[in-house]
């Protein structure tokens, strides 16, 4: 004994074959070229999120770069207390807060022959549309193996071009040699 007659069935099965159809064609026009553009990068801070790992994983530093405003950008890298203590035993005029640059990770990511893949948890975005800030875990990934690890975060500011990365400033909890 059928539940439900056949005809209901058929169009419930027609209507979600066409949604389907429809959101299949609707998402292909959206990625007509292999490369997305830093306009479609940076349409919500999520796009940004997403182009910035995309971009480190295919060692693409001139689309990383454009996530970024082009001047007065900080990069700070900040040693927890027991990395600090490690690298100071390697020596003496280790820093714990380390000065560096987008130009930098993204010369690096350009050039590195290792697969790169930054993971990021437990990310918490706040914005009022024109600001924002985004503060998460990460494990960066090379070839595999964790290289670094610890809290990470982001502000951003939406300009007439979208939304781009005015500074990142991370713990670092380098795995030990």
């Amino acid at each position: 004994m059928d539940l439900l007659p056949a005809a209901p069935v058929w169009m419930l099965t027609l209507l979600l074959s066409t949604t389907a159809l429809a959101t299949d064609q609707s998402s292909g026009s959206l990625n007509q070229s292999n490369v997305p553009s830093t306009a479609q990068d940076t349409v919500d801070v999520q796009h940004v999120m997403r182009a910035f790992h995309e971009a480190v994983t295919t060692h693409d530093g001139a689309r990383l770069a454009a996530l970024f405003i082009s001047e007065g950008s900080t990069w700070l890298n900040v040693l927890s207390d027991e990395a600090y203590v490690r690298a100071k035993a390697k020596s003496p005029d280790a820093e714990k807060i380390r000065v560096g640059s987008y130009q930098k990770f993204a010369e690096f990511v350009s050039s590195s022959q290792a697969r790169l893949d930054p993971r990021h948890s437990h990310v918490h975005v706040r914005s009022d549309g024109t600001v924002a800030s985004v503060y998460f875990d990460f494990v960066f990934l090379i070839d595999g193996k964790s290289e670094n690890q610890g809290s990470e975060t982001w502000q951003l500011v939406k300009g007439a071009e979208g939304w781009r990365i005015v500074a990142i400033t991370y713990s670092s909890n380098p795995q030990s040699d």
